[in-house]
């Protein structure tokens, strides 16, 4: 009886780890055919990229790509989603609230650092979120993560320009994320020395327009007091 009941009782537990174990697969999959396809739409942009050549790129056959996904857009979408979770997770650091001892070139550089390396580190985003073909959901999304992050810049500001008026402090958010953007395009499309020289011509011209705004707000151990 005792035998008996062991074999049950292994085979009630294999039975309950065979779905964990198709789980497990199935993500390890979705990671690949995910990865896959941020080269794909890198190399190819999203319009001319194809189920199929994803799927050659995963190393799988079309059909198991479409266990997965019912199309491309589908794909898209999930990496987009979850691309933009960790670039929200990333920003509330990088946009938190900067000390008034902190030197303005110090504080700007540490935030394109951070962005730039999530950039450089998951290039299928520029790609994606800039094209001309972004898929409609997307596309939404993008719009609330753009919001999102110009009223953080706004907040990043107005911890060193307390008394700025809300339209200007409005205008220069705009423009430092304007001007991001446009040094990051110019980053992604270098690689090595060449990049990092174009990471410091971001900083350089954001610290430039920044500097006559902030005067001497930063960088200074009794700026908290001089700004009250």
């Amino acid at each position: 009886m005792s035998a008996n009941r062991e074999k049950d009782d292994q085979v009630h537990q294999d039975r309950e780890q065979q779905p964990r174990r198709r789980q497990a697969r199935g993500e390890r999959r979705i990671a690949q055919l995910l990865e896959a396809a941020a080269t794909v739409f890198t190399t190819t942009g999203y319009t001319a990229a194809s189920t199929n050549a994803i799927a050659r790129e995963a190393g799988v056959s079309p059909g198991t790509l479409y266990q997965f996904f019912p199309n491309k857009e589908a794909i898209a979408i999930e990496l987009g989603d979850r691309l933009m979770h960790e670039l929200r997770e990333m920003y509330g650091e990088a946009l938190a609230p900067v000390d008034p001892s902190t030197p303005l070139r110090d504080a700007v550089g540490a935030a394109v650092d951070r962005f730039i390396a999530f950039n450089c580190a998951h290039p299928v985003f520029f790609a994606l979120m800039h094209g001309p073909d972004i898929p409609g959901r997307m596309a939404e999304e993008h719009d609330a993560l753009h919001a999102t992050l110009l009223s953080r810049i706004e907040g990043l500001l107005s911890s060193f320009l307390p008394d700025a008026d809300p339209a200007d402090l409005g205008r220069t958010a705009h423009m430092c994320l304007g001007m991001y953007k446009a040094g990051l395009e110019l980053v992604l499309a270098h690689e090595g020395a060449e990049r990092d020289a174009y990471v410091q011509e971001l900083k350089h011209a954001l610290i430039r327009y920044l500097d006559p705004l902030v005067g001497d707000r930063l960088g200074r151990p009794d700026a908290t007091r001089t700004t009250t």
